[in-house]
């Protein structure tokens, strides 16, 4: 990394934070603009050998489930590969360094992307270990880019939330696809907090309630944002009537919203900054300060998806705008806290493995939305409102997170009050 000099950035950190912005932006999640992606699939007809002729009331209909079955499978596979495997790309990234690293995700992201140019409707199956590569290769660039933060001190958590927005806007990608694909038809870590000198163990940062709650925190809200961005197509559908031209119209909306998590993001680390400039006390540590004004960002982001939640679960059509909106924003908000958290509350020389550990265990949670999507087309006839309200109701215990580490910073201000009445008297 490029240091800094004289007490500002030079040109060299400028450039870095501008061009892994830039990479952020073009490449690193650009899986999750599977919205798109699987609207330009079913148009060139990946898996339409699934598709089966069924009569409902006499009238003859082609019924997709199993294509929309493996498509689900698709993006469930590789968004639980993108968190997994960063428990030993963490590993990988605080051994090796930087630069192996980024060898790494430049190789497998390459594969991918190879993978699907050589991909077709008659060898469908290949999109399966391709969007895998994707997800894996665009969060290792990712990874190594949040340390980008450490050049910029005090405003650390702003530029490590700015690149969560341009990895959320980054989804984007694939609505240019999209949109090329139409078009025919149309014409035609973060740097240290002090330590008490003695350092934590990995293994007791993993076994600490902050690890645990923050864990549980981004699970269940990502397990929300996964399902809906998996299922979006088949609600749309569902919704809209099977009008292709609607769904269509509300595919392209939610792929322009993406783009807006860039804007989105920065908002989370500014609100965390400054309010640690404002809220600090006498005698506080950085260590207490930081994790002080977390407690705000946490609260905040748990709520948003509540909201979200609540949008995505009414079955209205034109309310899916607002819900679009609140999606982007709580995504920026809910994947650049979890670094900048992780980064404040524990020790940097774990960062990468902690990062990896939390993703890779929130992604067995999210492997939840297979069963549910199931659970969805078969029961419940396709009908998402009870999963939605069931998912909803899971989304509240992300108010557990920011309250123990109120509760935390509480007791912390407590026994410094204390000491330091103990040492006037």
């Amino acid at each position: 990394m490029f240091g800094c000099k004289g007490g500002g950035q030079n040109v060299r950190s400028w450039f870095t934070l501008v061009s892994g912005l830039v990479e952020c932006l073009g490449f690193a999640g650009a899986v999750f603009g599977w919205a798109s992606l699987v609207f330009v699939l079913k148009t060139e007809g990946y898996f339409s050998d699934l598709c089966v002729n069924a009569t409902i009331n006499g009238t003859i209909i082609e019924d997709c489930r199993g294509q929309d079955e493996q498509l689900s499978l698709i993006f469930t596979i590789s968004s639980f590969m993108n968190n997994f495997l960063l428990l030993p790309n963490g590993f990988l990234f605080d051994h090796f360094g930087t630069m192996v690293s980024r060898l790494l995700g430049i190789s497998v992201y390459t594969t991918g992307m190879l993978l699907i140019a050589f991909s077709s409707p008659a060898n469908s199956i290949l999109l399966f270990p391709a969007l895998s590569f994707i997800a894996v290769g665009g969060v290792l660039f990712f990874v190594t880019n949040i340390q980008v933060g450490n050049l910029f001190g005090k405003h650390r958590s702003t530029i490590i939330t700015m690149y969560n927005g341009a990895f959320d806007s980054s989804s984007a990608v694939f609505l240019i696809i999209k949109t090329e694909e139409e078009m025919p038809f149309k014409e035609n870590s973060a740097k240290g907090q002090n330590t008490d000198k003695m350092e934590q163990s990995f293994k007791s940062c993993l076994l600490s309630w902050f690890f645990m709650w923050h864990m549980l925190w981004l699970s269940v809200m990502q397990l929300r944002h996964y399902l809906f961005i998996g299922t979006l197509n088949h609600m749309l559908n569902h919704l809209a009537g099977g009008d292709p031209g609607l769904v269509s119209r509300y595919t392209n909306a939610f792929a322009f919203t993406q783009l807006c998590g860039i804007l989105c993001a920065p908002w989370n680390g500014l609100i965390m900054d400054r309010h640690k400039g404002k809220e600090r006390k006498p005698g506080q540590s950085d260590h207490e300060a930081d994790l002080n004004a977390a407690v705000l960002s946490l609260s905040l982001t748990a709520l948003q998806c509540l909201l979200f939640s609540v949008c995505a679960a009414t079955p209205i059509l034109p309310l899916q705008y607002l819900t679009f909106i609140l999606e982007v924003l709580n995504r920026s908000f809910l994947y650049g806290g979890n670094a900048a958290f992780i980064s404040v509350a524990f020790p940097p020389v774990h960062f990468g493995k902690l990062f990896g550990m939390v993703m890779a265990l929130s992604a067995v949670v999210s492997l939840l939305q297979y069963p549910c999507f199931t659970l969805i087309k078969g029961p419940l006839g396709g009908d998402a409102l009870y999963v939605n309200i069931g998912l909803t109701v899971l989304s509240l215990l992300a108010f557990i997170n920011p309250l123990y580490v109120y509760l935390h910073c509480q007791r912390q201000a407590a026994q410094r009050a204390n000491n330091n009445s103990s040492a006037s008297s």
